[in-house]
């Protein structure tokens, strides 16, 4: 059987650690904290562990952890997690390659959707990724999804203007319309 189990670090007492738990945010944290005041105040390896609610091994490493790195040692760590699937530079390209729209010779679309950005993607970065993913890159861009409809090159808005003002079919809407006096 193992000897007890040794923590070096004596800056804190058991009651400072139980103190240093209560302004701790990282519930994870506290529980190591608990556990570390526990075998501060003389309880088995075995029993501070089942008391917090882990295995025997785990309260050990926490220890070596604590003993190495303090309080700041029992934080939780979070993975760094995946890599981008595409760098800064392609970023700003694909967000300038948004602004400029599409030519409709060259990607044969009027405008650009999701799906036809994914496919231009794939083409320029050879990168395969889901068509929500796009939708999440341009919020993170600071551009929407939503697009403009295409507009016509050859509408002319003042003739426009005159056809609603002038049509014999335009009639005032019914919220304008006076109401007839009741009988």
């Amino acid at each position: 059987m193992s000897g007890g189990l040794a923590i070096s670090r004596r800056e804190h007492t058991s009651a400072e650690l139980r103190g240093l738990s209560s302004r701790c945010s990282d519930g994870a944290q506290v529980r190591r904290l608990l556990a570390l005041a526990l075998v501060l105040d003389g309880h088995s390896r075995t029993e501070a562990a089942r008391l917090s609610g882990m295995d025997r091994q785990t309260l050990r490493d926490w220890v070596h952890r604590y003993n190495d790195e303090g309080v700041e040692g029992l934080k939780s760590r979070s993975s760094p997690g995946r890599a981008p699937a595409l760098s800064e530079q392609q970023m700003e390209e694909l967000r300038e390659l948004v602004i400029q729209g599409p030519d409709p010779a060259v990607h044969k679309v009027v405008r650009w959707r999701c799906v036809d950005l994914q496919a231009e993607v794939a083409r320029r970065f050879s990168v395969e990724v889901h068509e929500n993913t796009i939708g999440r890159w341009l919020h993170e861009l600071g551009l929407t999804r939503l697009q403009p409809r295409p507009v016509h090159p050859q509408k002319d808005p003042g003739a426009e203007a005159a056809f609603k003002k002038t049509s014999p079919t335009w009639s005032e809407p019914r919220s304008r319309r006076p109401r007839p006096p009741a009988p």
